[in-house]
């Protein structure tokens, strides 16, 4: 049966403890030493509880401070032209020790400010710290906006490239979040690594991509054919038709032949518009009269270029534009081949410049004009039609034999001899 002691017993083993420490008095009372901790404790918080409290501490004045890291390294603090001007102000009354003293600001940041005010005073290069800078960002988000507005299919960074190739400089960053604040959404993309084998012709024509993509204006399928060079990434030819026939494929190479000159090979996927898997399909015998190699791709991601072509027009035009029937698609889609050769920026030639510079071969000369700091429009424009000088007639000489060719198809002999 557990022992009972009286409060009178408890004050006097307590006070003992005091004395001599819980364990000791324990020992000399025969009380279990867990009793006389239990005992203090219990004392300690009846002694806290009748404890008045103690005045509130006067609040100090909030003053701002910088962000603290978890590094403990000091942070800067930004200060607004409103303070700048306010702590000039103080250092023409008092000095810059005092007004270090009052405010906390560096003596350093004190005297760069004075040192930039009067030079701005002095109406040199140097820019005002207490300048406003409002104007200035509106220019800066007007052109991000406008370029914007003009191509929606646009990322941040195609937006940022196409203003530097137009002399304006500005960062990455800097678009996105111009264009986050009027409503851009960063699309949430997954990217498979398919190969890690890359690939480039090393002059132009000297490899064409042909391929199909398949869309539906109101209820209605459509197929556009596109012919890109390797080289340069140029659409050298493109159709718009209601199927995939092989009379489009034709008409649409023959025509980019008659215009750009004959391709040294062409690549393609092993659709029957391309190629026949029993037989010979006319695109095929149309190759092998010009003299041109056929390669047809295996996977998708070999004639990748062409599919990511198909993606961009899929991404800056027709997922962007509505149209009211197929020949409204058919000037649309001019307009943009047009943009896309001529003035839209390429991430895979380096970002500034277009496929029409690398195609023509004035790469230097653009890249040269960007970086002078002037616009590179208008460089990278081939020379018009009407003033080329087109290869009608061709007399050439194929292992000795000769051979005569015209408009890039060989007319004599018709089957020449290995």
């Amino acid at each position: 049966m557990a022992a009972t002691y009286t409060a009178q017993q408890r004050a006097e083993i307590l006070r003992l403890a005091q004395e001599v420490g819980p364990l000791e008095a324990a020992k000399r009372k025969g009380v279990p030493p867990g009793t006389v901790t239990a005992w203090r404790c219990l004392e300690n918080k009846r002694a806290k509880l009748a404890k008045p409290p103690e005045p509130p501490e006067p609040q100090k004045p909030a003053v701002s401070e910088p962000p603290k890291r978890l590094t403990g390294k000091k942070v800067a603090r930004l200060y607004t032209p409103s303070e700048k001007a306010a702590a000039l102000e103080l250092v023409q009354q008092l000095g810059v020790s005092e007004t270090h003293r009052k405010t906390g600001i560096s003596r350093f940041s004190l005297y760069e400010w004075a040192r930039i005010h009067e030079k701005a005073m002095q109406q040199t290069h140097i820019s005002d710290p207490l300048a406003d800078q409002t104007p200035a960002k509106n220019d800066r988000d007007a052109l991000v906006l406008a370029e914007w507005n003009k191509h929606p299919g646009l990322g941040p960074s195609q937006i940022r490239n196409q203003l530097r190739r137009a002399g304006t400089k500005i960062s990455v960053r800097t678009v996105r979040m111009v264009m986050e604040n009027n409503g851009y959404v960063l699309p949430k993309v997954h990217r498979k690594q398919a190969h890690d084998q890359r690939y480039e012709a090393i002059r132009p024509n000297q490899l064409w991509h042909m391929d199909f993509l398949q869309r539906h204006i109101h209820k209605q399928k459509i197929s556009v054919l596109f012919i890109v060079d390797d080289f340069s990434r140029y659409i050298t030819g493109f159709a718009l038709c209601d199927e995939e026939r092989s009379e489009a494929v034709l008409e649409c190479f023959e025509q980019a032949v008659s215009r750009h000159g004959k391709p040294e090979a062409v690549m393609s996927d092993g659709g029957a518009a391309f190629w026949a898997w029993r037989g010979v399909s006319r695109f095929t015998r149309l190759l092998e009269e010009m003299g041109v190699d056929q390669l047809i791709a295996k996977v998708p991601q070999h004639n990748g270029k062409l599919e990511v072509l198909n993606a961009n027009v899929q991404k800056e035009l027709f997922n962007q534009q509505r149209f009211f029937d197929l020949g409204e698609a058919a000037a649309r889609l001019r307009a943009w081949v047009a943009f896309y050769n001529l003035r839209r920026t390429h991430h895979a030639l380096g970002g500034l410049l277009v496929p029409a510079d690398r195609y023509f071969g004035r790469s230097d000369q653009v890249l040269a004009q960007i970086e002078s700091g002037a616009a590179a429009e208008g460089i990278g424009e081939p020379i018009a039609v009407g003033e080329r000088m087109l290869d009608v007639v061709r007399l050439t000489s194929r292992a000795g034999k000769l051979e005569l060719w015209m408009m890039g198809q060989r007319l004599w002999p018709q089957n020449p001899t290995p």
